[in-house]
């Protein structure tokens, strides 16, 4: 039970106001006690912001293979590094720097 710091009044558990008086129990901690919790989660369970960003990469890269494999490359009178251009050299250099940001972000957690 959770006592009300303004009138006394018992208050069940988990209960942010009191029922009597309307006063916060808990008061900023509670959201913060919360909002830690959460951040905790994402952590643990590996859904944090670096595999959105990963992601969004991924889809980005894909998104501008096909704009130059299906549409520039089909458009005439453009210069001749469009027709040529070829888009599997980032791969690796991208899987490079991802294994690099990764080993820098465990030693920075440490």
């Amino acid at each position: 039970m959770v006592y009300c710091p303004k009138c006394g009044t018992q208050n069940p558990d988990g209960s942010r106001y009191c029922s009597n008086c309307g006063a916060p129990l808990m008061g900023e901690r509670w959201d913060k006690d919360k909002e830690i919790d959460k951040k905790c989660e994402e952590m643990c369970s590996g859904r944090g912001s670096a595999g959105k960003i990963f992601w969004a990469i991924i889809v980005i890269l894909i998104g501008l293979w096909l704009v130059f494999e299906f549409g520039l490359k089909n458009i005439e009178g453009l210069p001749d590094w469009v027709y040529n251009f070829s888009f599997w050299w980032i791969i690796p250099v991208l899987v490079g720097l991802a294994i690099i940001i990764w080993g820098v972000s465990i030693l920075v957690k440490r």
